[in-house]
């Protein structure tokens, strides 16, 4: 379960059992479950909102904070195979007409303007393809607002 691998990593990261994980303990805790460093910028961004009364980040946080970034993986991965699976030619972008054959495929009902209005939606710089940057905004679009921090 992840509750208890975040438990387990938040423990042997926390150096002198402190009950939280400073800075440099927190950055350990991140290469622990994801396997790479954070920007210096995302960091510094949720250090700052650690309250001062605390020396560090407390286990509900770290919970809060690595459930997030775990969900936003899970989500951008699922999103790069779908993406994928639209991306027939592994070109890195979807045609118009690659758009629509995936549509017809779901959907054969569904009428051609529809799919033209959403293609023009989705490719938001007009050129006539879909970017992956430009697909994953689309999937994530009605959903709750969550800092970008958490789907880098």
């Amino acid at each position: 379960m992840q509750i208890t691998l975040f438990l387990q990593v938040f423990e042997v990261c926390d150096e002198g059992n402190k009950g939280y994980l400073n800075r440099e303990d927190f950055e350990v805790a991140v290469v622990m479950l994801f396997g790479y460093n954070l920007s210096e910028v995302e960091v510094d961004s949720i250090m700052s909102s650690v309250r001062p009364e605390n020396s560090g980040i407390l286990f509900e946080k770290f919970l809060n904070l690595m459930s997030a970034k775990k969900f936003a993986q899970l989500f951008s991965d699922e999103t790069r195979e779908i993406f994928t699976a639209f991306d027939v030619q592994d070109r890195g972008f979807l045609t118009f007409e690659d758009f629509k054959k995936t549509f017809n495929s779901v959907l054969p009902k569904l009428s051609e303007r529809i799919i033209i209005e959403a293609f023009r939606e989705v490719d938001r710089d007009s050129d006539g393809r879909i970017s992956f940057k430009e697909f994953e905004c689309a999937m994530k679009h009605g959903q709750d607002e969550v800092s970008p921090l958490y789907f880098a």
